[in-house]
């Protein structure tokens, strides 16, 4: 059993990337990367909402009648979300406010509901909680990923660190490229990004 919740943990960070692999949340993973912390916080938001309503829909979907299913799973993906929000708000002020309106959009952000539509209704909460662990953490790379890439060129820092003294930077605009803070420039990292990403993932998959 075990090792079948690391297969879906590994499915969910790799085959099944919601961002790299299936493409979405392209909404969040494209207005809240401008920075590698920012995409950090995202992700384990989101991961957070997914592990825990994964779990609560998969111990109570068959409670739920049918006709009332896709509201009922909207109102615990918005419990938890609530949750999230008011504890980044009281302990993370500045990154609460710079994701803003992005949190609270949580509940209605596809994966989740994908998830807990897809998985968490149809099966058991160990498993739902392994596949929302999965899916979140494949989630938090990219955002994380996409926000250090864009972060690096489009401010030379790292995490809010200033790059000082590379020689490669002598040569570029000293400021920064600002095209990668930028909406087009979240476009041209994450489809740069996107390709790395399955190229790497279809070639482990070809020597395994």
């Amino acid at each position: 059993m075990m090792k079948k919740r690391i297969q879906i943990i590994l499915r969910g960070i790799f085959k099944e990337n919601p961002a790299f692999v299936l493409l979405l949340g392209m909404c969040p993973t494209l207005a809240t990367t401008s920075s590698a912390i920012n995409g950090l916080s995202m992700g384990l938001a989101t991961t957070f909402t997914l592990m825990l309503s994964n779990l609560t829909i998969s111990l109570i979907s068959k409670l739920i009648p049918n006709k009332v299913r896709i509201p009922s799973y909207i109102i615990i993906i918005a419990s938890f979300v609530t949750v999230i929000d008011l504890l980044m708000a009281g302990f993370l002020p500045d990154i609460h406010s710079q994701l803003g309106i992005f949190i609270p959009l949580i509940t209605v952000n596809c994966i989740v509901f994908a998830r807990a539509e897809s998985f968490a209704s149809k099966n058991g909460a160990l498993d739902s909680i392994s596949d929302g662990l999965g899916i979140g953490l494949g989630f938090t790379l990219a955002l994380t990923a996409l926000g250090f890439v864009r972060e690096l060129l489009g401010a030379y820092s790292i995490f809010g660190y200033k790059l000082n003294g590379i020689t490669f930077l002598e040569s570029l605009p000293s400021d920064g490229i600002i095209i990668f803070i930028l909406a087009p420039g979240a476009f041209i990292a994450l489809a740069y990004l996107i390709v790395l990403f399955n190229m790497l993932k279809n070639k482990l998959i070809k020597n395994n």
